[in-house]
């Protein structure tokens, strides 16, 4: 998977997308698209002013948004899969957060050639915090109708599988390439699908896009899976 680019020295409050000018000339997928970006560039330039605001920066914060998030400790590696930052990045910023004492490093106990990091006290303080960082956005989300949302998180999930199978984003652990998910399993109701790991059914609006328990379903399932998801609009 290629590397984001590397952090900026700030935000970028004016960086423009294209002009608005005769839009409704637009295809709607360069409409949809300018959208998109618009919010991309909000949640960014909030990043900025949060990091900021508690002494560190976007990508300090997003890794320990994403340490907060696991049952145990990670890896260097993982921090590279997961945010798509290069090594020397990662290194960096894990060193960085070490002298904050927001993390800690030690020998990992399944191989000690690589290294264990795990959030202090004071850094699962400041994790939790940096996971509202993007809170702002919900205004906006709830004026949307609950159908509304069910349609974008469903839009969202194949647009979101699509960047993964490019290699252009990282891989998210959605309820689409999980093992235990069955599309489809309830059709006629409102809760179509069905989950193996709980054993219950749910909807379009429960759709996960980052789940704890997921266990990613081996290639040939996982097209089985992605075939039935899609056929029922």
């Amino acid at each position: 998977m290629t590397s984001l680019p590397e952090e900026q020295a700030g935000p970028v409050a004016n960086e423009p997308f294209g002009s608005d000018t005769a839009a409704a000339d637009r295809p709607l997928d360069r409409r949809l698209l300018n959208g998109l970006a618009k919010i991309g560039l909000a949640s960014r330039h909030r990043a900025w002013q949060e990091a900021e605001g508690r002494g560190l920066t976007p990508t300090q914060g997003q890794v320990l948004a994403f340490l907060g998030q696991r049952r145990d400790a990670a890896r260097l590696s993982d921090i590279v899969e997961a945010l798509a930052v290069t090594p020397a990045t990662a290194s960096l910023v894990v060193d960085a957060l070490t002298r904050k004492g927001l993390t800690a490093k030690a020998r990992s106990a399944s191989d000690a050639r690589a290294l264990a990091i795990t959030l202090t006290e004071a850094g699962q303080r400041e994790a939790d915090r940096t996971a509202g960082w993007s809170d702002f956005l919900l205004a906006a989300v709830d004026t949307l109708t609950p159908a509304e949302q069910g349609i974008f998180l469903r839009g969202l999930v194949k647009m979101i599988r699509t960047l993964q199978e490019k290699d252009e984003i990282p891989i998210s652990r959605m309820c689409v390439t999980c093992q235990y998910f069955r599309p489809n399993a309830h059709p006629e109701t409102s809760r179509p699908h069905h989950c193996a790991f709980v054993d219950a059914p749910f909807g379009d609006p429960d759709l996960r896009l980052d789940c704890l328990d997921h266990e990613a379903a081996p290639t040939d399932q996982a097209e089985r899976v992605w075939e039935e998801f899609i056929r029922a609009q």
